[in-house]
């Protein structure tokens, strides 16, 4: 009788015969505005944020369709950001996603996800949650995380009176993820009896010793690389050591998740992770899915060929919208497992 792997992959979708056409050519077209378009650290951030507003750079201008409104934050005297996506039916929602966005925490606002969210809201009856965290370079570690642990423990208190609706699932893509993971983690330590129905981490950013493999490697411009994500690292955490970059809530994969489970009686979420084989990032998804299955928590991991860092938003991309109904599904299935 043949021996069997304990831990089993899809090899099929890591061979290069796989990538199928478009999927090439949406890779091409990324690598060309990679390096043809502005680099915010050339420019300066708020020339480039500006530019970016005005559609001057190769990123698609944002167009937020809601209003502005305010959470409480722990530092006196200032407020956090949100825009609130509400199923366009008008019938009661059936809970909250609470989204960070991604950008290397230097990067986008709580502006640049609208159709993302709208596609959530309505099609799951959700009411979606774009957080606007603070960025770096002005606001270092640990700001973004205290603004995201501070929205979601918000979220967990008062969403219920404030918006009609319970928290029910955390996300976000690439930094956005790694702000969700920490957030998810903080609340099984203040919030043990609170039960997220799930949380979905689209080419997460897990560890920022930028070490592991898939990113060392990295050198194609493909709207990251070791080079630039070097270059958000500078910004974000200036000074820190590899050592420190290793603290769970700069880099969650470095968590003891089996510990802190035990710690606190509860389990882990619910967790979709969604990754490209042309990622920098592959080795944090396969790596923190794998630390999230281990701790006895679902990962549900789903792998795309040659789809790059980001690939979710390219519009009308076949493994773009394989990857977003997934999603949809993830959502739609966890709301039926809690109801």
């Amino acid at each position: 009788m043949p021996i069997t792997s304990d831990i089993t992959l899809d090899i099929s979708k890591f061979r290069p015969e796989n990538v199928t056409v478009p999927t090439k050519r949406a890779g091409a077209l990324l690598e060309d505005n990679t390096t043809s378009g502005p680099r915010w650290w050339e420019v300066g951030i708020q020339k480039y944020r500006e530019m970016w507003e005005l559609g001057q750079t190769p990123l698609p201008k944002p167009k937020p369709s809601t209003a502005l409104f305010l959470l409480p934050s722990r530092d006196a005297g200032r407020e956090i950001p949100i825009r609130i996506y509400k199923p366009d039916n008008g019938q009661p929602s059936k809970g909250i996603f609470l989204h960070f966005h991604g950008g290397g925490f230097v990067l986008a606002t709580h502006k640049h996800s609208d159709s993302t969210l709208r596609e959530y809201a309505n099609k799951c009856q959700l009411t979606a949650i774009s957080v606007g965290y603070r960025l770096a370079p002005k606001h270092p570690y640990p700001a973004a995380v205290h603004d995201a642990i501070d929205a979601a423990e918000y979220m967990v208190d008062h969403a219920v009176e404030g918006y009609g609706a319970t928290l029910r699932f955390l996300g976000g893509d690439s930094a956005g993820a790694c702000l969700a993971t920490v957030s998810a983690l903080q609340l099984i330590r203040s919030r043990p009896s609170y039960k997220l129905s799930g949380i979905v981490l689209p080419y997460g950013l897990f560890d920022l010793t930028l070490g592991l493999p898939t990113v060392a490697a990295s050198t194609k411009p493909l709207m990251i690389n070791l080079a630039i994500l070097e270059r958000f690292n500078g910004a974000y955490v200036p000074g820190m050591s590899t050592v420190e970059r290793k603290i769970p809530s700069v880099s969650p994969l470095y968590e003891d998740l089996r510990a802190l489970v035990a710690a606190s009686g509860t389990s882990l979420p619910p967790a979709l992770f969604l990754c490209g084989t042309d990622d920098p990032l592959l080795n944090d998804t396969i790596l923190m899915s794998s630390k999230w299955n281990i701790a006895g928590g679902e990962a549900i991991v789903k792998i795309y060929p040659g789809a790059t860092h980001g690939f979710t938003v390219f519009p009308g991309l076949p493994v773009a919208d394989e990857a977003n109904a997934v999603t949809l599904d993830f959502l739609q299935e966890k709301l039926s497992d809690s109801a």
